[in-house]
C-alpha cells in the first residue's frame, strides 16, 4: 500500500504483510560487496567521482565520503625498491596544478629514478626553494647521498641541490624526458590534473592524497615488474 513519499518526493510503499517500506525503481540500489574494490580501481583512472558514482550507482556523497576516509590513510612518503650507493641517477621537475580555482596554484614536484623509473620524491606546494628543498628531503637518504640530479634550469633547484651533482639543462638534451613523460602520464591517469577539466579539487588534503594514491600504485608496479624480471 502507498505509504507517503521519501525525502526526495518518490512515493513510498509499505508491505501489508512484512511492514518493510520501499521506493518502486530506486535511483540508488544497495552496494555490492566488492564495490569499494571498484572504486580504488576507478580512483587511479581518469574518471571524475561524478562518473564514479553514475557508472556504479552509487549515492555522491557517499562516494565522497568513503573518498576522504581513503585519501586520509594514504602515506605522503615514497616506497621505493633499497638501492646501493653509486651510479644513482635522477630526473627532477615539477607540474602546474590548482586547488578550487586557477589562482589557487599548487606545483607537483617530482623526483624519477633514471634506471627503474620509480618516483622516488614528491612534494605539492609553491614553486619556492622551499619546496625544491621538500621535494629533495622527501627522497631516501641513499639519493640524497650520492645521486647525480638533472633538472631545467628552475632557479630554485640551484639553491638547494648540491653544485657537484646537479646539472641545469633544457629539455633539448632529452636528459629530463623520463620525468616529462611522467607528468603525461599523471595528468592522463588522475583527473584533477587535466588542463582543462571540471574535476578540479575543492579540498587541498584531497589532491594531495589523489597524487600520492596514483604514485604509490605507479611504485608498486614497478616493483612487481622488477620481480618478475
Amino acid at each position: 500500500m502507498k505509504n507517503g513519499s521519501t525525502r526526495r518526493g518518490k512515493q513510498n510503499y509499505k508491505c501489508r504483510d512484512c511492514g518493510r517500506q520501499f521506493v518502486e525503481n530506486p535511483q540508488w540500489k544497495r552496494r555490492e560487496p566488492n564495490s569499494t574494490a571498484m572504486i580504488d580501481r576507478l580512483l587511479l583512472e581518469k574518471i571524475p567521482l561524478a562518473g564514479i558514482a553514475r557508472v556504479l550507482k552509487l549515492s555522491a556523497s557517499w562516494l565522497q565520503e568513503y573518498v576522504n576516509r581513503c585519501y586520509e590513510e594514504v602515506p605522503r612518503q615514497v616506497q621505493v625498491v633499497p638501492k646501493r650507493k653509486g651510479g644513482l641517477r635522477v630526473q627532477m621537475d615539477e607540474l602546474w596544478s590548482f586547488v578550487d580555482d586557477k589562482g589557487n596554484k599548487q606545483w607537483v614536484w617530482l623526483a624519477l629514478d633514471v634506471v627503474t623509473r620509480e618516483i622516488v620524491g614528491c612534494q605539492i606546494g609553491d614553486r619556492s626553494a622551499d619546496s625544491a628543498l621538500a621535494l629533495w628531503q622527501s627522497m631516501p637518504a641513499v639519493y640524497r647521498q650520492c645521486a647525480m640530479i638533472y633538472t631545467d634550469d628552475w632557479e630554485a633547484y640551484q639553491a638547494v641541490l648540491p653544485r657537484k651533482r646537479h646539472c641545469a639543462l633544457g629539455k633539448e638534451t632529452g636528459l629530463t624526458s623520463y620525468i616529462e613523460r611522467f607528468n603525461n602520464t599523471l595528468r592522463q591517469r588522475v583527473s584533477r590534473l587535466v588542463r582543462k577539466t571540471l574535476s578540479f579539487s575543492k579540498k587541498l588534503e584531497n589532491h594531495i592524497a589523489a597524487i600520492w594514491n596514483f604514485i604509490h600504485y605507479y611504485n608498486a608496479q614497478i616493483r612487481l615488474q622488477l620481480s618478475n624480471a
